[in-house]
């Protein structure tokens, strides 16, 4: 997803206003330098993983489109895909709903919902038990969510101020890395990665009401979902397909025989 990736000079330039944890970050200058920038940042910063997701409009013409760069295990992140955990992982709506971050465990967060502890039972075992995830908006509509997490499944008193010391960081860094995303890759016309990947269940469900006519309003109606979730969904699609709207969406779906009239 990053191949060709060269981070704009005034992005270099800027990079002396951030925190030295950052640097290696703003001199990276290809996928390998950035993965392994991000990585090291993260680890420093007291965590494991990384995860950067965006629903961006890559042209004014183009409806919205997911992109995602991590460095969690792809088998987790498909998995995360195919179960449409997006509907019950509810840390999303959280943090697209304030401007402030969520510090969260497996140990705080289980037993409210048996739908989202059974997420977070899958989460745990490939690997993400706690972490700090918070959101950040942009033009056009431009929704982003950046998680930094680790294995342990709790956070003790010790481990969440070194956290609470380090949250200003955590943030820098996901807007300075959301800066070199959509400068090296959204605003290049760059594919999301997920492209050609094979829709989830839900996604065929979504595309397939949309083909009949439903509005998201319609959609989530029918599927006991909320219409940001819907959103999301159709993100996914488009980006799946490679359709710049949610009707080319539904004329390659049918095309294409995953979907039938």
């Amino acid at each position: 997803m990053l191949e060709q990736v060269r981070p704009a000079k005034r992005i270099v330039e800027r990079a002396q206003h951030m925190p030295h944890v950052l640097e290696p970050l703003a001199c990276a200058d290809s996928v390998g330098e950035i993965e392994n920038a991000v990585l090291g940042i993260v680890r420093r910063l007291g965590f494991e993983n990384f995860m950067y997701g965006a629903s961006v409009s890559p042209r004014i013409d183009h409806e919205s489109r997911s992109y995602v760069f991590t460095t969690l295990p792809r088998e987790w992140v498909i998995r995360y895909d195919q179960h449409a955990y997006i509907e019950v992982d509810t840390r999303i709506t959280r943090v697209l709903d304030s401007a402030l971050p969520l510090l969260w465990d497996y140990a705080s967060e289980y037993g409210h919902d048996a739908r989202f502890d059974a997420f977070l039972d899958d989460s745990l075992a490939h690997g993400v038990g706690s972490g700090v995830i918070f959101g950040l908006h942009g033009s056009r509509g431009t929704s982003v969510v950046v998680a930094l997490s680790c294995a342990a499944p709790l956070i003790d008193s010790t481990r969440r101020d070194a956290i609470v010391n380090n949250v200003g960081e955590c943030l820098m860094l996901g807007i300075h890395f959301h800066e070199v995303f959509m400068k090296s890759i959204v605003e290049r016309g760059i594919a999301p990665r997920s492209q050609g990947a094979p829709l989830s269940a839900r996604e065929r469900e979504c595309l397939a009401l949309c083909a009949r006519g439903q509005t998201s309003s319609d959609i989530a109606f029918k599927l006991g979902i909320s219409e940001r979730t819907v959103q999301f969904h159709f993100d996914g699609i488009r980006s799946k397909l490679g359709a710049a709207t949610r009707q080319e969406a539904v004329a390659k779906g049918i095309a294409e025989g995953l979907i039938r009239m």
